[in-house]
């Protein structure tokens, strides 16, 4: 059994905790000298030392750990994680039951009731990701009850463990069941991913986008011309070629990026030839379709929150009305933005007011069309809404 210990809450957030906020940050607790070890199962008590709640501490970018439970006499073991667990993959029944979708995420951390972990299913395949040492030191008690709920093909893992969230490469992501080829296919709303397990951080989509991907093929994308920027593997430009684009361009930085996004195409029938793949810099493109007089009917703007290149530095939170004033300059009139953001410091309110700003400076006028924040499956803890960090916004240029 991992190591338990008491701390004491300072008065001031007693209450919110109470209230079933549940992130534990340095500033709630009087003396953290005891907590030495990461891992170890904590009992939160007031001025008092009556009981409040129990959770782990482990450190990563939020915080210093979760809570898990308001109760005295609750036990962390491998059935409490089963009780969590089997709750949220009932909550997710639907998706199991969609043959048209095969990649959804299963378990969300704090929205599920344990931060620090996530666990995505790939048709039959289970990837988990931990996000730092005191719940990976919980790991084989979570495993384990993951183990008894559900029937699984085999299982990988991830481990971002820094306070940046890197990615921490052990050369093997597989723990246990069967290796899943690779690459693996799942389906999206019936369209076709190739994705790799165990292949560096990423596998090859990101699942939080599937409802904007569905919108864009049933509903913007015929006809048009499409520009899609930080394209990573095409999967915006595969939805917009499946829902009747005239062409398709995709701009990422990543030499990788040519490759994988050809490989999505050819998984979905969709010819090559109306589908441009450029690996450049997204911001000397710009450059390139401003000097070249481009103009494109949608584009599709999903930048990292925070990116390093040889020549600049890109944070969400300081240079995204920069990015939309470049992107409105290449847009048709009519035609329609896409503006998405996984950056989770700033509200979808902020983020109205970047897409406000730079129309504005640019004396352009504008309309919401739409907008998105993180699907169903995605579950957001109703007293920590700071997790539900996608902001999506489609824009009609007037």
């Amino acid at each position: 059994m991992p190591n338990e210990i008491n701390l004491i809450l300072k008065s001031d957030f007693v209450q919110k905790i109470k209230n079933g906020y549940p992130l534990l940050s340095r500033e709630f607790i009087e003396d953290w000298s005891e907590a030495t070890e990461e891992g170890s199962i904590v009992n939160l008590l007031d001025q008092k030392k009556n009981f409040v709640a129990k959770g782990y501490y482990g450190l990563q970018n939020k915080g210093q750990g979760w809570i898990l439970s308001q109760q005295a006499d609750e036990v962390i073991d491998t059935d409490f994680f089963k009780r969590k667990i089997k709750a949220a993959l009932a909550y997710r029944k639907d998706f199991f039951a969609d043959v048209k979708t095969t990649a959804f995420r299963v378990f969300n951390g704090e929205g599920d009731g344990v931060g620090g972990v996530t666990v995505d299913y790939f048709n039959g395949y289970y990837l988990f990701t931990w996000y730092s040492i005191g719940i990976y030191e919980l790991k084989e008690m979570f495993l384990e009850a993951f183990k008894q709920s559900v029937d699984f093909k085999g299982i990988y893992q991830k481990k971002r463990f820094d306070t940046k969230g890197m990615y921490l490469n052990d050369n093997n992501d597989f723990v246990c069941g069967n290796e899943a080829p690779a690459p693996l296919h799942v389906k999206e709303n019936g369209a076709n991913f190739a994705i790799y397990l165990d292949d560096g951080a990423m596998v090859g989509v990101f699942l939080d986008q599937r409802d904007v991907r569905k919108t864009i093929r049933d509903k913007y994308a015929k006809g048009k011309t499409v520009l899609n920027t930080f394209s990573y593997t095409g999967a915006f430009s595969v939805f917009a070629a499946l829902g009747g684009a005239k062409s398709t361009t995709s701009v990422d930085l990543a030499k990788r990026s040519l490759p994988k996004t050809q490989e999505q195409f050819r998984i979905n029938n969709i010819d090559l030839e109306n589908q441009n793949i450029i690996v450049e810099d997204v911001f000397l493109y710009f450059k390139y379709a401003v000097r070249k007089k481009l103009l494109f009917d949608m584009v599709v703007i999903d930048p990292p929150s925070f990116a390093r290149s040889k020549k600049r530095t890109f944070s969400a939170n300081r240079d995204y009305v920069k990015l939309l004033k470049e992107v409105i300059q290449i847009t048709n009139k009519g035609g329609t933005i896409i503006a998405s953001t996984n950056a989770a410091n700033f509200s979808m309110m902020t983020f109205r007011g970047f897409i406000d700003k730079a129309f504005r400076d640019l004396k352009i006028k504008f309309q919401v069309l739409e907008s998105y924040a993180l699907p169903k499956d995605f579950r957001v803890a109703e007293k920590f809404q700071e997790s539900n960090y996608l902001k999506v916004v489609f824009i009609k240029k007037l």
